[in-house]
């Protein structure tokens, strides 16, 4: 039964709360916590982290005035009730579906989402670029970044944070920590302190003492030195304050009277300020409190029984194949090190957490740490792995070539969320790792086409003496059980799936349902590639040879990718054999299922048979039917 809405229903966008009295602000939080409650256990999506934010939320844009003022939210996924304030409330029911709003704050949806975000760590830079253009423009303007304590963890933030506080910029951070409980200092002296340092009369105070101090350099020194021991005693503010912040908190982000009096009094104030606020994740459902994790990202679930009551999947998904080669492996070599920034679940390696904690590195949110910290253990004798999604990867690039691959360093790189990843849209799409992969020297590339060629392709890259990569796509493959023996690929050896004439498909990835339809189809031949880098130039040689036409099919953007490497290799052997590279356009593909996804960009079974008919008219074409997803 749909919840009752009564100060909600009536909110299209901030200008309708700025006028609200604290209690019916209170009330206001009330609603949108049930409403998203309602609206994410229908529709699925990020949770337990919107939870935490709700106050957050109907503060900020009842004190501030967006969008002339700016709000930059860190990653994006706790930004839900920001939407549903600014005039997105109807839309949220389809957030991350097919021509629904996107999950992320998006700059094309609505002039309330100051900057594009899906990665970490970012906004302060962005904020600290946009008070940074309002004082060259003349404009006057808030510019308001908003950091979880986990994105504080990479060095962007504090690369920002240092540029902030030396040019002295208008620019509030708000570090929501949801990590720690709220200490005893959370209390009635901290909110007097707080309300003190952060009113007219303490900035008054310390703007006049600079004015008249300045000439004494020697006293002013000494006067700032005081002033941060008197805050050390109270607040753990020391670090901001070196770096040139004003510090202010802690303070229960659940608070709301708490948040909105602090709120006001720091809009008055200019210079870098951080406002350090302290956040439950999953607050007001239960369920959530006690595991934000597994209420993080959510498919739809029954409210009274939680996600509990869903059922598991029958077979495993990718990052299951890996998470259990892992600990195999590890049973197998004493050597063998595992390292993840802080994708801990979503890379599979809880279980192996806990078996091997000695061997189990979660650097945070530090790609580049991530994999110089392979390299350095490398060097050592150990067999590292990074696990890492593949657009986190890209982070890390400049140390993927200066410390592991000039080096030619035995480094395994497990590399998740390949291609297209469905919901999380463009931000998270791992539609590029081939492209930028395949140009590195010392790389290996694999790319299987299945769970069971996974988790022995896994074993060859932990083998092969030098740098090697394994990347596979998010969720479930063809669907079956890997065999629990593991063996070695031949380095840059493809292998025969069908036999056909006249056309040859070879196929990068996972895409193998889609190519074995079309191929059958057709009378086509079927190549299973498996390696990007080193190509198998023989069996290509052969196969150019003895067809009329090549497909290069592969889940990554055509540009650079697996099918260029093939035309590379033909245009240097003066092989004119015809070639049609198929994969994923230059462009960024919305946000869907990742079967939607598919069929958009013309790769499904369909789609794949009429563009190969079209380059190639003597071939009919056949109507097929379309691939069961079990993703």
């Amino acid at each position: 039964m749909p919840i009752k809405l009564t100060v909600l229903e009536n909110i299209n966008s901030p200008d309708q709360i700025r006028d609200m009295d604290r209690e019916e602000l209170i009330d206001l939080c009330e609603e949108l916590r049930a409403f998203l409650l309602e609206s994410v256990s229908q529709s699925g999506g990020h949770l337990s982290a919107n939870l935490g934010t709700v106050e957050l939320s109907v503060a900020l844009h009842h004190v501030f005035n967006t969008p002339d003022d700016k709000i930059v939210w860190d990653v994006g996924h706790q930004a839900y009730i920001h939407k549903i304030l600014t005039g997105r409330r109807n839309e949220i029911s389809n957030i991350r579906k097919k021509s629904g709003i996107s999950g992320f704050p998006k700059r094309d949806e609505s002039n309330y989402d100051a900057f594009g975000v899906g990665h970490s760590s970012t906004s302060i830079s962005a904020a600290l670029g946009m008070a940074i253009s309002a004082k060259a423009n003349g404009r006057e303007q808030k510019s308001i970044a908003i950091i979880g304590d986990g994105a504080m963890t990479a060095g962007m933030a504090y690369e920002a944070l240092n540029h902030a506080g030396d040019l002295e910029a208008d620019l509030l951070v708000i570090l929501n920590d949801n990590d720690m409980s709220i200490s005893p200092n959370v209390g009635a002296l901290n909110k007097y302190l707080t309300r003190l340092l952060s009113g007219d009369f303490y900035s008054r105070v310390r703007e006049q003492g600079k004015k008249l101090l300045s000439a004494t350099p020697s006293v002013q020194k000494f006067t700032k030195k005081s002033e941060e021991h008197m805050k050390g005693m109270v607040m753990p503010g020391t670090l901001f304050e070196e770096m040139g912040f004003h510090y202010f908190g802690p303070v229960d982000g659940h608070d709301l009277n708490e948040v909105v009096t602090i709120l006001e009094n720091l809009k008055k104030q200019k210079g870098p300020l951080l406002l350090h606020l302290v956040t439950k994740k999953g607050k007001g459902y239960e369920p959530a409190e006690v595991d934000p994790c597994g209420y993080h990202g959510v498919s739809s679930f029954d409210l009274e029984e939680g996600i509990s009551n869903i059922k598991p999947k029958s077979t495993p998904t990718y990052t299951q194949v890996f998470g259990d080669w892992l600990c195999d492996m590890a049973k197998l070599d004493p050597k063998l090190m595992a390292i993840t920034p802080a994708m801990r679940e979503g890379s599979g390696m809880v279980q192996y957490s806990k078996e091997f904690p000695e061997r189990y590195f979660d650097v945070a949110i530090a790609e580049q740490h991530a994999v110089t910290l392979a390299a350095g253990m490398a060097c050592e004798g150990s067999k590292p792995i990074v696990a890492i999604y593949s657009t986190f990867l890209q982070r890390a690039y400049d140390q993927l070539i200066h410390d592991v691959a000039i080096q030619n360093l035995d480094v395994t790189f497990a590399i998740d969320r390949a291609g297209l990843v469905g919901a999380d849209g463009p931000t998270h799409s791992g539609n590029y790792d081939l492209s930028y992969l395949r140009c590195i020297p010392n790389m290996v590339v694999m790319a299987p086409t299945d769970e069971d060629e996974c988790r022995h392709m896994l074993y060859t890259a932990y083998e092969h003496k030098g740098p090697s990569t394994v990347r596979y796509p998010r969720g479930k493959g063809i669907g079956i059980y890997p065999d629990k023996a593991m063996h070695k690929i031949a380095i840059g050896k493809a292998e025969q799936l069908l036999e056909g004439s006249d056309i040859a498909i070879l196929l990068f990835g996972s895409l193998k349902p889609e190519a074995e339809a079309v191929a059958k189809e057709l009378g086509a031949t079927l190549i299973n590639m498996r390696f990007v880098k080193p190509l198998d130039e023989e069996m290509l040689r052969q196969i150019a040879n003895t067809h009329s036409l090549l497909v290069t099919l592969e889940d990554n953007a055509i540009q650079g990718g697996a099918g260029s490497a093939v035309n590379e290799m033909l245009q240097r052997e003066g092989i004119t054999t015809r070639v049609l590279n198929l994969g994923l356009p230059d462009k960024y593909v919305a946000h869907a299922t990742r079967e939607e996804q598919l069929v958009s960009i013309g790769l499904s079974s369909e789609n794949i048979l009429a563009q190969i008919r079209k380059e190639s008219c003597e071939i009919p074409l056949v109507s097929i039917p379309s691939r069961t997803f079990s993703r």
